[in-house]
């Protein structure tokens, strides 16, 4: 039976086999192996581990590994060092599964959730969730049973539109509970983790399978590896780091690339698919190796041709007659807004296929996983790096007052013009609205930046907020012969609520009123609004802006430039009550939580190391951030924690799902607790509430999107503790701000920079 008909079979039997293994839980468990590879495997199967939730299979590799003396870092890495001196050598494998966390809890007592990652997994992924059994995580880290809802077979035949289940917004977790008050009494919460029930099986005695066995097996084999090993024939120094996140951006992994400087590295885990092959837009790398083929290494070029390192590694197979093959997998390293820290200049990526991946029937072969342990064994204790002598490859991967946040202060960032790179306006507004004894300074990148403790001789924490200057917008790219401007994002956002609409051109000389034209074929009936990104260069898909001048020469007369920005016209606009309208809220309101703290701790703050930074470049890829992250780690001044203050995009708005992002305007600030670029760790988002409520500051949390400046420091040390207010209608002139919760972000960050 070929893979694609065996998948076929095994989903028309899943709801059987669901039904099977629920009946099996109820009679005696197997007999323990005598396998001590499934024994460790089963144990790392059998326990959760959402990417940011790895902390209780952390504490089981470390309880296992106990003689090593394994440490682990602030964000969940655990890692184990031997030897000392020459050849530095890495090993690296990954330990989180996708899964879901809880995004909001209905009255009636259903979760919904958010998944983890929200892409790169195959497009049944959902559907294999539904009307399955799940584990959720509460408040005291027990797990507890649950399922997730689906359609029962007897009604299907009334269903007209059946809602489909590979749908997020039609995915709900049961709990048994009839309300919300009886959930939370559960332990479950908001962030709570979630996933599918599993357990090790053994095919045959062949075969192992199980949900998220492809995410444990480089555990596994070195976890063996580890307790076979005679740490005498080591020489040099050895790394192992059992590393988190790698599915959410690969955070571990930079952040153990960014510590160790390692001369070479084995990273071990699954094989990954790529992107699209050119000429076939319907099909994509992958890998296409079958358990069974033995030890894999994976190469980005389809011609499989090995790196001397690579070449290194399988002659050390080949001499102990292990099977070693070639096989496509994609870069480790994810695109980023930050250029990624650099691979060794020697390194492999290992593995051993897999069937079914990302499925709850994945599947491996279990003599690849002996395989596997017994090559890393012959690494480990070899007399010397495999890759001596090799010559260094190049690699190509790269990353006011206390009232400031009344009116006038809010009013004054609003109304100032500052598109990424274009910033002066803003950060001279910035400084204008500061107190005089606040003595900043201007780096390279144009970050403001305002150094307010003099830390004593005892330890004190170092603490960095930072909110960014810049805003959305577009920059002139090229001049047309018929006089138009051809311009580019700078951002990003929804070009139906820009094209067609009034604009200003910000030249040398000053702004200049304008107009965005609509696409071609607005005024058709088939008519459908381009995609935003990325910008394809073709007619259709340009954006022109229309600022009067019907020639080149006329754009230099107006005084118009290649790299001028444009914004759209915008004003603070008082709504009822304490609402309020205005574009770039996003990151304005922010920046005057920044300016209300500082007019509240009233001068420079004794034995404390904080520093207030107004950023740039945020919009563009948390480039002002990103530089300075780096600026600071090479001179030794890495913050232990970083609060970046930034907009939490809420679902509070009749057009939106509460799903996630359920964040109301006017309850109080809110901790980004999970956003598109950190996982902030549960222990400091209680620290936060906890700090929140003594100061009588109305405080909420949960999960959005976007990225945030604080995940630029993560890779060097720091814990990210994003912050934010509830923010109606993201990047659109629509944006709406209950200035309530701009008041409790200043209070917030005052009380910070106090006491943490």
């Amino acid at each position: 039976m070929n893979r694609f008909l065996a998948f076929i079979w095994s989903t028309l039997c899943f709801a059987f086999l669901v039904c099977s293994s629920a009946s099996a839980q109820a009679v005696p468990a197997p007999a323990v192996s005598h396998n001590p590879s499934q024994n460790i495997l089963s144990q790392l199967v059998d326990t959760p581990a959402v990417s940011g939730y790895e902390s209780e299979l952390g504490k089981a590799i470390r309880t296992d590994l106990a003689a090593f003396h394994p440490a682990t870092d602030n964000m969940g890495n655990v890692t184990i060092t031997m030897g000392a001196g020459s050849p530095n050598r890495l090993i690296v494998t990954p330990i989180d599964e996708p899964g879901f966390v809880v995004s909001e809890i209905t009255a009636d007592g259903y979760l919904r959730v958010q998944r983890l990652p929200q892409f790169g997994l195959p497009p049944v992924f959902n559907e294999l969730y539904a009307a399955q059994p799940v584990k959720i995580e509460t408040t005291e880290g027990k797990w507890i049973d649950g399922v997730v809802a689906g359609l029962s077979v007897h009604l299907q035949g009334a269903h007209l539109n059946a809602p489909k289940a590979g749908d997020l917004e039609n995915f709900y977790v049961d709990i048994g509970a009839a309300n919300a008050a009886e959930v939370r009494k559960a332990g479950v919460d908001l962030l709570s983790p979630i996933a599918i029930n599993r357990r090790l099986i053994n095919l045959g005695g062949a075969d192992f399978a199980g949900a998220s066995v492809g995410d444990r097996f480089g555990a596994a084999a070195l976890i063996e590896t580890l307790k076979q090993l005679d740490p005498s024939k080591i020489k040099g120094t050895i790394t192992i780091a059992f590393v988190v996140q790698q599915r959410t951006g690969a955070r571990g992994l930079q952040r153990i690339l960014t510590a160790t400087h390692a001369d070479e590295m084995i990273y071990i885990g699954r094989l990954l698919p790529g992107g699209p092959i050119p000429d076939m837009p319907t099909m994509r790398h992958a890998p296409r190796r079958e358990p069974g083929s033995g030890v894999l290494i994976g190469v980005e070029k389809t011609d499989g041709v090995l790196t001397s390192f690579g070449s290194q590694l399988k002659q050390l197979a080949d001499s102990a007659k292990i099977t070693f093959a070639s096989d496509y997998s994609a870069n480790l390293l994810p695109n980023s807004y930050l250029a990624m820290p650099a691979l060794p200049a020697n390194w492999a990526h290992l593995a051993i296929a897999t069937a079914w991946p990302d499925t709850p029937a994945e599947m491996i072969d279990s003599r690849d996983l002996e395989n596997l342990t017994q090559l890393l064994s012959r690494y480990l204790q070899g007399s010397e790096s495999v890759a001596k002598a090799i010559p260094a490859e190049s690699n190509a991967v790269a990353t006011t007052r206390a009232a400031a946040v009344s009116s006038n202060a809010l009013r004054v960032l609003v109304e100032a013009y500052g598109v990424s790179y274009h910033e002066d306006e803003v950060r001279q507004s910035v400084s204008s609205l500061l107190p005089k004894w606040a003595k900043t300074e201007t780096d390279a990148a144009g970050n403001l930046i305002l150094h307010l403790g003099t830390p004593s001789a005892a330890k004190t924490p170092s603490i960095l907020v930072v909110a960014h200057l810049d805003e959305i917008g577009f920059a002139v790219k090229s001049i047309a012969n018929d006089g138009r401007l051809e311009v580019e994002w700078r951002g990003s956002g929804s070009l139906s609520y820009f094209e067609g609409h009034p604009a200003l051109v910000h030249t040398a000389k000053g702004d200049l009123d304008a107009i965005v034209e609509p696409p071609l074929g607005w005024d058709t009936h088939d008519f459908k609004w381009p995609d935003d990104e990325p910008q394809k260069p073709d007619a259709k898909n340009v954006i022109r802006v229309d600022a009067g001048a019907r020639n080149p020469m006329d754009a230099a007369k107006l005084g118009i430039s290649v790299g001028d920005t444009i914004t759209i016209p915008k004003r603070y606009r008082p709504l009822l009550g304490t609402r309020a309208n205005g574009r770039a809220f996003d990151d304005r309101v922010g920046a005057a939580a920044l300016l209300s703290a500082v007019w509240a701790l009233g001068a420079p703050l004794k034995d404390r190391d904080v520093t207030f930074v107004w950023s740039t470049g945020e919009e563009e890829g948390l480039v002002g951030a990103g530089k300075l992250a780096n600026r600071l780690a090479a001179e030794g001044h890495t913050p232990d924690f970083v609060f970046a203050v930034d907009t939490f995009v809420s679902s509070d708005s009749p057009l939106e799902s509460k799903r996630f992002g359920d964040a109301k305007l006017g309850d109080g600030f809110v901790i980004r607790a999970i956003d598109s670029s950190n996982i902030a760790r549960h222990d400091l988002v209680e620290r936060v509430i906890q700090l929140a409520r003594k100061n009588n500051i109305p405080v909420q949390y949960g999960v959005t999107a976007g990225g945030n400046d604080g995940s630029a420091f993560v890779r060097y040390g720091s814990a990210d503790i994003p912050l934010g207010w509830a923010l109606r209608y993201s990047h659109s002139p629509a944006e709406v701000v209950d200035t309530r919760d701009v008041d409790a972000l200043g209070r917030i960050v005052a009380a910070i920079a106090r006491s943490w």
